[in-house]
C-alpha cells in the first residue's frame, strides 16, 4: 500500500508539472490573455477539470510558484538569532538570497525566468496579482514583528511597511538591469552595495527595533 500511495502522489507531482510547464510556454508563446484554460488542458493531455484541481486559476500557474515567498521576510524575523534585529535579520537573509541568485529576489538570469517576469510586466492581471502578493507578504511581516514586539500591532505596520518597501525597490531595480540584458553575475556586487545602502537608511529609522533578547 505505502508503495502504491508512493506511485500515486509521484504521478500527481508529474502532473502538477507537466500542466504547469505547458501553460508557462503556451503564455510566453502567445501572451497570457490569448491562451485559454481549455487549451492548456489539451496540451498537457489532461481535463479543464484537472488544471483546476492543481491550480485554483490561470493566474496560479504563473504566480503560485513565486507567492511560496510571501513570508520570506516574516520568516526571517521569526528565525532571528538572539541579539539580532528585525533590520539585520532581513538584511542578512536578503544578502543570502543575492548571493544563492535566487529568482524571488530578481536576481536569477535564468531564460525562462526572465521571460516570465516580462510576462508579469506585461499583463495586468498578473501584474495587480503580483502586487497584492507583496501587500500579503506585508501583512505577515506586520504579524511576525507584532509577536516580538508585545503586540504593538501600529508601529509593526510601520516597519513592516518601510522594510517591505526596501525590499521592493532592491528587487524592481534588480529586474530592470537583468531585463535590459546585464548578466546576473554582474549585477550582483552593485546588488549587494545597493542593499546594504538601502537597509542601512532603514536602520536609521528602525534601530534595534525588534532585538530578539540574548539568551
Amino acid at each position: 500500500m505505502a508503495e502504491e500511495m508512493g506511485l500515486r502522489e509521484r504521478k500527481k507531482l508529474q502532473t502538477g508539472r507537466r500542466v504547469l510547464r505547458t501553460a508557462v510556454e503556451l503564455f510566453l508563446e502567445r501572451g497570457f490573455e490569448k491562451v485559454s484554460v481549455q487549451e492548456i488542458a489539451d496540451a498537457a493531455d489532461v481535463s479543464k477539470m484537472t488544471v483546476f484541481n492543481y491550480y485554483g486559476s490561470k493566474e496560479d500557474l504563473v504566480l503560485k510558484p513565486l507567492e511560496h515567498h510571501a513570508a520570506d521576510a516574516a520568516r526571517a524575523v521569526r528565525e532571528r538569532a538572539p541579539g539580532e534585529s528585525a533590520v539585520a535579520a532581513l538584511r542578512r537573509q536578503f544578502v543570502e538570497m543575492l548571493d544563492a541568485r535566487d529568482p524571488s529576489v530578481g536576481l536569477c538570469d535564468a531564460k525562462e525566468v526572465l521571460r516570465i517576469r516580462q510576462l508579469i510586466v506585461d499583463t495586468p492581471a498578473l501584474l495587480l496579482r503580483a502586487h497584492a502578493s507583496v501587500r500579503h507578504g506585508e501583512e505577515l511581516l506586520a504579524e511576525a514583528l507584532a509577536e516580538g514586539t508585545d503586540g504593538d500591532r501600529l508601529t509593526a505596520r510601520v516597519a513592516a511597511g518601510q522594510l517591505t518597501g526596501v525590499r521592493s525597490a532592491l528587487i524592481a531595480e534588480n529586474h530592470r538591469r537583468l531585463l535590459a540584458g546585464e548578466a546576473a553575475d554582474a549585477v550582483y556586487p552593485d546588488a549587494v552595495a545597493a542593499a546594504h545602502r538601502a537597509f542601512d537608511l532603514v536602520e536609521r529609522g528602525l534601530g534595534a527595533y525588534a532585538t530578539r533578547p540574548a539568551q
